[in-house]
């Protein structure tokens, strides 16, 4: 997942609401989100060449995503697949399961952070997020407002960050009541940075171009998945999860309703 925004504790019928894509080569097989059978607590879709996932919540309201650090000269060949590390935390939540706290996952991530390429992992339950950074060996606890993660830390400013966060805000704020296709329109937005704003990463200035919207349609590569999660206030949570082919068109969407 490539990115996503997060607006928490700004509205009181949805204190959480999360808007996030999955970008991705178009060829990587993945099965869309569904309740795993070894783990039916755990809905995510997942990536069945790792056997990971990137994004998932579980019944309980526990939820992680992963955002990709963008660091082609320093990426690992031989590295551990970061799908595995949202997986690992939602696969432990089960009712009569030994479920380690935040602070202990967050130990585990400090102590292997170097087995993975560059990551961003939002992590916790739906009341309490944090995101860990592992090039920066940083936290981040994700308080009352809207936020916005990508490629880089969620410090970083990318224009393609500041484009959501500003549209989720404005949409937050202004809005009588929370509709799903809105939300997604945010998600959807292709507007490219302007030259002067690009970030430089090391890719090139082609590859650049064609990243710097929040959704991405190449050749070879793009947005593969637009996902909601909305929690209300009575603790219902809401996953929606919409799929495109490589040419941009919604093969499916998906929806599950459930309580915590």
């Amino acid at each position: 997942m490539c990115i996503l925004f997060i607006a928490n504790k700004v509205r009181d019928d949805y204190p959480l609401i999360i808007a996030a894509n999955r970008d991705e080569f178009y060829a990587r097989p993945t099965s869309p989100s569904h309740f795993w059978n070894s783990y039916p607590h755990l809905l995510a879709g997942q990536d069945l060449e790792a056997n990971g996932t990137w994004m998932g919540v579980t019944r309980n309201g526990t939820m992680a995503a992963l955002t990709n650090v963008r660091a082609p000269n320093s990426i690992n060949k031989n590295a551990v697949s970061r799908g595995e590390l949202v997986a690992n935390w939602l696969k432990q939540d089960q009712i009569d399961a030994t479920h380690c706290t935040q602070s202990q996952y967050l130990k585990t991530l400090v102590n292997t952070r170097h087995q993975y390429n560059g990551y961003n992992l939002l992590f916790g339950n739906v009341k309490a997020l944090q995101v860990y950074n592992n090039v920066n060996n940083s936290t981040h606890p994700i308080d009352t407002g809207v936020y916005g993660l990508s490629n880089a830390d969620i410090a970083t400013p990318w224009p393609k960050v500041t484009q959501g966060v500003t549209a989720l805000n404005d949409y937050v704020a202004k809005k009588n009541s929370i509709i799903d296709d809105e939300l997604f329109d945010i998600l959807r937005c292709d507007n490219k940075a302007n030259d002067a704003q690009l970030p430089d990463t090391g890719i090139g200035y082609e590859w650049e171009k064609a990243l710097s919207s929040i959704f991405i349609q190449t050749e070879k590569y793009g947005t593969r998945t637009s996902t909601l999660l909305l929690v209300d206030k009575n603790n219902t949570i809401s996953w929606k999860e919409r799929r495109f082919s490589d040419k941009g068109e919604v093969l499916e969407t998906r929806a599950f309703s459930f309580s915590i």
